[in-house]
């Protein structure tokens, strides 16, 4: 019996990102069914951080595993650096995560039993490639932690831990970088820190980020402002300070 073909990527033109058409994601079904996105269409700009907000269950999560490819949709449609997601089986959607996405989450998801710099360079040795050695000091540089890398994560501060993430994030210099509630497990000196290496990587490496968070503070930093409510985007705002943002918060609530 003949193995089935691989799904083929769609290639996409397209000047953004991230591209999202009329995403819907329903959970349940009947009197249980609920829309944690209810017709979401959104596109991301290279060289853009972007805040996504919104009282708990607005879909802010969902939107951004569903944008990142690591979870599918009910409906609608995901362009990721030009490649259409729902053409990918799973093999290659892991590909593409690999590939052209990074991720920074709240609890930094580094591996204990590795030093800093190891944890840093595991994606890439997974994916058998070799990382550019000019760029990775300039990385080393930019997060502070040259005098750091023989540390393992037990040997470091919160801080250390996410710059760690970060770099390792940005160390394959991906299309996009999703960060999970980025400064959510740090205090506000740390969270600075770390806020102002994700500007940086954007102002001096071009890079894009979609940041999900809950800190009025944090996404004061963003270029871009999105705010979501029972699964809909209801705001969509430049740059905003942080007690406007906190305001809007609390319209929102």
């Amino acid at each position: 019996m003949s193995a089935e073909p691989e799904a083929a990527a769609t290639i996409v033109a397209t000047g953004d990102v991230v591209v999202a058409t009329d995403l819907t994601k329903i959970y349940g079904e009947g009197d249980s069914e609920v829309r944690a996105l209810d017709g979401v269409t959104v596109s991301f700009p290279r060289g853009q951080i972007t805040a996504v907000m919104g009282p708990s269950g607005s879909g802010k999560s969902t939107l951004m595993h569903i944008l990142a490819g690591l979870d599918r949709p009910t409906s609608g449609s995901v362009v990721v650096d030009g490649t259409e997601l729902a053409g990918l089986n799973d093999q290659k959607l892991t590909l593409l995560r690999r590939d052209k996405v990074g991720f920074v989450f709240q609890f930094f998801n580094l591996l204990p039993m590795l030093t800093a710099k190891e944890n840093i360079e595991l994606p890439m040795k997974i994916a058998g490639r070799v990382p550019d050695a000019e760029w990775q000091t300039r990385l080393i540089e930019a997060t502070g932690l040259a005098t750091r890398l023989t540390h393992k994560p037990s040997e470091l501060s919160g801080g250390q831990q996410q710059r760690v993430a970060v770099a390792r994030a940005l160390l394959s210099r991906p299309a996009v970088v999703f960060g999970d509630e980025p400064t959510g497990n740090l205090d506000s000196k740390t969270s600075a820190e770390v806020l102002e290496l994700l500007r940086l990587a954007v102002d001096d490496f071009g890079q894009t980020v979609i940041m999900v968070t809950h800190d009025a503070s944090a996404a004061a930093i963003a270029d871009r402002v999105l705010f979501l409510r029972d699964g809909k985007i209801v705001k969509d705002a430049g740059r905003m300070s942080a007690p406007e943002i906190f305001d809007t918060i609390k319209t929102l609530e």
